[in-house]
């Protein structure tokens, strides 16, 4: 029984977590029509990719227990694919400048995940303890970062007071796949899989009182559009029909003259 419930929790998790990951797919679609990459940072998705190899890998038998830990397998593989897709659209789409930045960044990080990889895989033989000890705490202090980065958007609705810039959805997935994920690393005691989430999970919980506190800000903004538009199409059919009513009086203007012309002339005849 427990052991169904603790896989019914890693299923849904990794539901909500690639959810996640699809989430900027939306930007990337963008910078694919628009062909730039305008003001948006390729850093959150090289430390998402760093996150992403740290945890496949901690998942793996080399670093677990046999296949102990196989639920962040399979979510991390892909949101790996996930993410390096995003960083090489970055990359396609960046400036010269922007392309010299991303790869003196993703170089090293894949550098530095390779040392590690190699080392947990060598230094420590046949302990797994040690090996998840120093991938594990790598890995928390590089998730611990990922989850850091809403701060930012989170400041930006506060000052704006209006969540436009806060998808709700966005913020629903993040704060179901943290506290998914805090319960599965609860379930099977694993401080270095719970660790990332007790940031994530009042960080989404946050999110969403925002949304609460500021949801009818951004109706009213909406609505406010919408009565701009509307105000702008009444008074364009008001100059639209007085220049159709100018047009008309100009038209009968025409046809008295006419007719007073043609007058005078049987009269003169």
């Amino acid at each position: 029984m427990a052991e169904s419930f603790r896989m019914t929790v890693a299923v849904i998790g990794n539901v909500a977590s690639v959810a996640l990951y699809a989430a900027p797919t939306v930007t990337f679609k963008r910078v694919i029509r628009k062909k730039s990459t305008e003001e948006f940072s390729c850093i959150p998705y090289i430390v998402a990719l760093l996150n992403c190899l740290l945890f496949t890998w901690y998942g793996l038998p080399v670093v677990s227990y046999k296949w102990e830990n196989f639920p962040l397998v399979t979510v991390n593989g892909v949101g790996i694919a996930f993410e390096l897709s995003y960083v090489l659209i970055y990359f396609f789409f960046a400036s010269p400048k922007g392309k010299v930045k991303v790869a003196m960044t993703t170089i090293p990080v894949l550098i530095v995940f390779c040392a590690i990889a190699i080392a947990s895989a060598f230094a420590f033989p046949g302990d797994h303890g040690h090996r998840k000890l120093l991938v594990g705490s790598i890995g928390l202090g590089v998730s611990v970062a990922m989850y850091g980065s809403p701060l930012v958007v989170m400041k930006k609705v506060i000052q704006t007071k209006s969540v436009e810039f806060m998808p709700l959805p966005l913020s629903l997935c993040s704060f179901l796949a943290s506290s998914l994920w805090l319960t599965y690393g609860i379930l099977i005691r694993d401080i270095f899989v719970a660790g990332p989430s007790v940031v994530g999970t009042p960080l989404g919980i946050l999110q969403l009182v925002l949304h609460c506190r500021y949801w009818k800000r951004k109706d009213n903004v909406e609505q406010q559009k919408g009565d701009t538009i509307e105000k702008l199409d009444l008074e364009k059919g008001t100059l639209a029909n007085n220049y159709n009513g100018d047009l008309v009086g100009k038209g009968n203007l025409d046809n008295i003259i006419n007719n007073v012309t043609n007058h005078s002339n049987c009269n003169s005849s």
